[in-house]
C-alpha cells in the first residue's frame, strides 16, 4: 500500500509526464483496435455475402457482343435459348452436374383484399442449392413440378405476412393465391435475406410458359460443377463454354462481353486473396501504429529514470537496497501502462460498437441483390488482452534497463547528478 501510495504521488508531482505515457500506450492500443476491426468489418461483410451462394456453382448471362463477326456487327444483344440449356447439359457433362435455368417475371400476387407486387422467378429445383434458400415451410420446387409445369409457388416469409396479415404464414401452405388471373397454390415459404430483394418462386416450365411463351429467351442458365479445383481449370473451362456458346449465337469465338459468366468458385478464390491482403496490411498498420507507442512510452521512461536519478541517490544514502528502487519503477511502470492500456482498449471497443451501429447497417443495391458493406467491426478480446499486455512488457523493459543501472549507481555519483 506504501509503495502505491509513493507511485500515486510520483505520478501527481509529474502529470505532464505520466499523461504523455498514458496517452502513448493508449493511442497505439486504440488504434490497433480500429484498426482491426475496421478491417474485420469489412470481411466478415465479404464472407456473409459468399455464403449466399454454392462456390461450386456457375450462372450464365446473355450480354451484348463487342467484336463484329461474319458480317455482324459488335453491340447485338445475346438472349440466351433453351437449346444452350442442352448444349451445357450435354457437351459439358464432364465438369457439369446439375443444370437449371431461371425465367423471372414480374406479377401481381393477391389473397382476397391483400396484394403484392413481385418478381417471379421461375426455377429448375436445384436453384434452392445453388443460391441456397433456407426453407423455413413446406417445400421448395421439385422434378414433378418441372415436369408437368405446376403452377407452384414458394413465397418469402415477408411477403407471406403481407397476404395473411393477421395469421401465421404457414397458414398459406396449401392455399390458391392469384398470380396475375391465374391461381397458383402456395407449397413453401422461405427465409428472406435480411438484405436480400424479395421475390417468389415457381417451376421453371410453368413461368416460362406463361410469361415467355412468345420467345425463345430462356432466361438465365445455372449449373453445378467438379473437378475444377484451380482458377486455371476454371479460365480453360470458362473459355471452351463461352467459345461454345458464342458459335451457337454467331458471335465470335474469343468475344468475352457476348456471353457472361459468373463463377462463384474463383470469385471465392479472388475474396480470399483479397481479404488476406487486407488482414495483412491492417496488421502491419496496427503493429507499427503499436510499435509507435511502444516507442513513446520506452523514450518517456527513459527520461524518467534519468529524473530520479538524484532522488535515487538520496534513497541509496538513507539505505535503500537496490531490489526496493528497481521494484518502484517496474511498479510504477505497469500501472501506467495498465491503467491507460485499459483506458484504451475500452475506447477502441466503444469505437468499434459506434462504427457497427452507424455504418455497420448501410447497404447498397448491387441489382442482383442488397449488400452489406460493413458487418460486426469487432475485434476479440485476445486481441486486445494481449496488445494490452505487448504494452505493458514492452513499458516494463523501457524502465528496466535504466532502472537496473540506477539501482547500482552510488550514491555520491547519482547526487550529483543534474
Amino acid at each position: 500500500m506504501e509503495l502505491l501510495n509513493e507511485i500515486w504521488q510520483t505520478a501527481r508531482r509529474n502529470k505532464l509526464r505520466t499523461t504523455l505515457t498514458g496517452f502513448a500506450v493508449a493511442w497505439g492500443i486504440f488504434m490497433l483496435i480500429v484498426l482491426l476491426g475496421a478491417g474485420n468489418g469489412l470481411v466478415n461483410a465479404n464472407l456473409k455475402q459468399s455464403e449466399r451462394f454454392l462456390s461450386s456453382s456457375m450462372v450464365v448471362f446473355g450480354n451484348t457482343t463487342s467484336k463484329p463477326y461474319q458480317g455482324l456487327k459488335e453491340g447485338r444483344d445475346i438472349r440466351l435459348h433453351e437449346s444452350d440449356i442442352d448444349i451445357t447439359e450435354s457437351e459439358f457433362k464432364t465438369n457439369v452436374d446439375e443444370v437449371g435455368a431461371c425465367y423471372t417475371a414480374t406479377s401481381t400476387i393477391s389473397l382476397g383484399q391483400q396484394y403484392i407486387s413481385t418478381q417471379i422467378q421461375g426455377v429448375y429445383p436445384n436453384h434452392t442449392k445453388i443460391d441456397k434458400v433456407e426453407m423455413l415451410h413446406g417445400r421448395f420446387v421439385n422434378e414433378i413440378d418441372l415436369r408437368e409445369s405446376r403452377k407452384v409457388l414458394v413465397l418469402g416469409n415477408k411477403q407471406a405476412k403481407e397476404l395473411v396479415t393477421t395469421q401465421p404464414v404457414e397458414t398459406l401452405i396449401g392455399q390458391f393465391v392469384k398470380v396475375g388471373n391465374l391461381a397458383f397454390k402456395v407449397v413453401g415459404i422461405y427465409k428472406e435475406q435480411e438484405n436480400g430483394s424479395a421475390r417468389a418462386f415457381s417451376c421453371y416450365t410453368a413461368i416460362k410458359r406463361i410469361f415467355g411463351a412468345n420467345t425463345d429467351d430462356a432466361g438465365r442458365i445455372e449449373f453445378t460443377f467438379h473437378g475444377l479445383d484451380t482458377e486455371e481449370a476454371n479460365e480453360d473451362f470458362e473459355k471452351d463454354y463461352r467459345r461454345r456458346l458464342n458459335t451457337a449465337h454467331q458471335a465470335h469465338p474469343e468475344d468475352e462481353d457476348a456471353i457472361w459468366l459468373w463463377n462463384r468458385f474463383t470469385q471465392n478464390l479472388q475474396m480470399e486473396q483479397g481479404i488476406g491482403i487486407i488482414r495483412t496490411a491492417l496488421w502491419i498498420v496496427g503493429l507499427f501504429t503499436l510499435l509507435s507507442g511502444i516507442v513513446g512510452v520506452s523514450n518517456i521512461m527513459l527520461i524518467t529514470v534519468k529524473e530520479r536519478t538524484h532522488e535515487f541517490g538520496i534513497r541509496k544514502a538513507i539505505g535503500a537496497k537496490p531490489w526496493s528502487i528497481l521494484r518502484l519503477i517496474i511498479v510504477e511502470s505497469v500501472i501506467i501502462t495498465t491503467f491507460f492500456g485499459y483506458i484504451g482498449m475500452v475506447l477502441g471497443v466503444a469505437a468499434n460498437e459506434y462504427m457497427d451501429a452507424t455504418i455497420g447497417h448501410e447497404t447498397i443495391d448491387t441489382g442482383l441483390f442488397k449488400a452489406t458493406m460493413f458487418l460486426n467491426p469487432t475485434v476479440g478480446l485476445d486481441v486486445c488482452i494481449e496488445a494490452t499486455m505487448v504494452m505493458i512488457v514492452a513499458g516494463t523493459i523501457a524502465g528496466l534497463i535504466p532502472a537496473f543501472k540506477a539501482s547500482r549507481i552510488r550514491p555520491i555519483e547519482a547526487l550529483r547528478a543534474d
